[in-house]
């Protein structure tokens, strides 16, 4: 009998490996986000899955519908050979495990809204009835015995009218916090049942246990610089908070993952415009009769023109600039990140950094007689993309304003910390007198005077910059002569010809005076086209 029995236990034992290789032949999704690269309007999402020894096929589910087919990258560790790669989307409810929490906390929000509306309407019947009691109390005709037992009760009528009122007016407010709560639920985006989700299934060989990654270009996330710059006037420096601005609607949530910001475009264009033809010709002559080309032909004409424009306004605003070495500016975030799906806004801090500015109070007269704190600094060390930034002088918060260190203009311009009120600037009346010039006569003299005057009320000294602008002839039949007092630093201030820079230091309580003289001429017969 034992010996009859040792070919079945040998091929059972022969056929155990097989039976353990085919329930590892597939490997269910429970795969996680290992860290993600985001862009400003897409972002590259990494995904892990362990795979068990001997399996042949591994699926990713639960994946985002407007992943990009084109851009998934597979990669196995160890000896893992990967075959076919395919991509289904399907209904949210249709596929396993991936249905929606939503349902179930709408639910859980309508029922507590129904136990809520059964708890006034109870509060109210029993109010009603409280009403019918005090209405049917004894008339001042009842006997004597009847009118010693009225104290009592009226007295417990009373306590419990005034402990229904009560109760109804918590019972009221927490249905209407139970409605606001179910309209909340009801508009939250990005977490329907209703959407899709899709799923990639690989065909695989492992002989071993291994790691696989999964990568997918997506839609629609993004993510936008912004700052925070705090000016500390006593000392002169400027701590300058790096921020940015994550959201993404993707459908799934982005709960402790390693996120990485990129200042590259996926989206935008690869190649640049190349050249057309540039080609001269000889005009052929006119005909005698000439048309009028009619205005829907212009339109058409134009019409690509503006297209084309409109494409270009509509591409995303990012100053890309170039770090050493690469072709596009990184920030690792140091902490794991939560980013939850609907559009929700997450703010994350991404450095600081401090330096010493020059503080200037900077004013254009002509256009307002107010004088504004500037802070001139130095280049940056480091990458920082253009964006807004909140402006702080010694704590106060100022306003905001537009950060872009990378601009050619930025240590010229500097950053405005708002106006200065102890500096009092006024422009005396414009003189414009226009005459007669030549011994016939025949020409054209207009002399304009402008002069202004500021006063420092601050009780330390200040370093101050008057702006005001020249005329600047563009033709030789328009003669123009200036002269100013005193005479300005720089008459092509940060390189523009006609704008005039008086800087200097005005002492605490001192007022200084800046004017300007223009003389232009030209014949009488010739007509000036005048714009500032």
């Amino acid at each position: 009998m034992v010996l009859r029995s040792l070919p079945v236990l040998t091929a059972v034992f022969a056929l155990a490996p097989l039976l353990a290789s085919a329930q590892a032949g597939s490997t269910a999704n429970t795969s996680r986000i290992a860290s993600i690269t985001l862009y400003p309007g897409s972002a590259t999402v990494q995904r892990s899955l362990r795979i068990a020894a001997g399996s042949r096929t591994a699926a990713f589910a639960c994946l985002p519908a407007q992943l990009d087919a084109r851009s998934l990258q597979v990669a196995g560790t160890g000896a893992v050979r990967i075959g076919d790669i395919s991509v289904q989307v399907m209904d949210r409810q249709l596929a396993e495990g991936c249905e929606s929490t939503q349902p179930d906390r709408l639910r859980a929000a309508e029922d507590a809204l129904a136990q809520a509306r059964a708890d006034v309407q109870a509060l109210e019947l029993t109010q009603t009835y409280l009403k019918s009691q005090a209405s049917n109390a004894p008339g001042p005709g009842a006997a004597a015995a009847t009118a010693t037992q009225m104290g009592p009760m009226m007295e417990a009528l009373r306590r419990h009218t005034r402990e229904t009122q009560q109760q109804l007016h918590l019972a009221q407010r927490t249905l209407q916090e139970k409605e606001r709560a179910l309209k909340r639920l009801q508009a939250e985006p990005g977490n329907t049942q209703a959407g899709k989700v899709a799923m990639v299934r690989i065909t695989l060989a492992a002989p071993a246990d291994a790691q696989l990654q999964l990568s997918y270009q997506v839609r629609g996330p993004s993510w936008s610089p912004s700052y925070r710059a705090s000016l500390d006037s006593r000392t002169a420096r400027v701590r300058i908070e790096r921020l940015a601005l994550v959201a993404q609607d993707t459908g799934e949530d982005w709960g402790g993952v390693q996120l990485t910001l990129s200042t590259g475009q996926p989206l935008a264009a690869t190649s640049g415009r190349l050249p057309r033809p540039w080609t001269l010709n000889v005009q052929p002559p006119m005909p005698a009769v000439l048309a009028a080309p009619a205005p829907t032909a212009r339109m058409a004409a134009a019409a690509p023109a503006l297209k084309a424009a409109d494409a270009e306004a509509a591409e995303p605003s990012f100053d890309v600039a170039v770090s050493e070495g690469s072709f596009a500016t990184t920030f690792a975030v140091p902490q794991r990140v939560s980013v939850p799906t609907g559009g929700e806004k997450v703010t994350l801090a991404l450095g600081e950094q401090t330096v010493d500015a020059a503080l200037i109070a900077r004013t254009t007269p002509a256009l307002e007689p107010a004088a504004y704190l500037v802070a001139q600094m130095p280049p940056l060390a480091g990458i920082w993309p253009a964006g807004p930034v909140a402006l702080l002088r010694d704590g106060a918060y100022v306003g905001q304003g537009q950060f872009n260190p990378g601009a050619s203009d930025w240590e010229k311009n500097g950053l405005s910390f708002g106006r200065d009120e102890r500096i009092l600037v006024t422009a005396e009346p414009v003189k414009d007198h226009t005459a007669n010039a030549g011994f016939t006569g025949g020409r054209i003299e207009r002399t304009l005077e402008r002069a202004y005057q500021v006063e420092n009320r601050h009780e330390r000294a200040i370093a101050l910059q008057v702006l005001d602008a020249a005329p600047i002839s563009k033709n030789d039949a328009i003669r123009v002569q200036s002269s100013y007092e005193p005479a300005p630093q720089e008459t092509a201030w940060g390189g523009q010809e006609g704008s005039i820079a008086w800087q200097r230091e005005l002492a605490a309580g001192a007022t200084a005076r800046f004017a300007a003289r223009h003389v232009v001429e030209h014949d009488k017969d010739v007509r000036v086209q005048e714009r500032h």
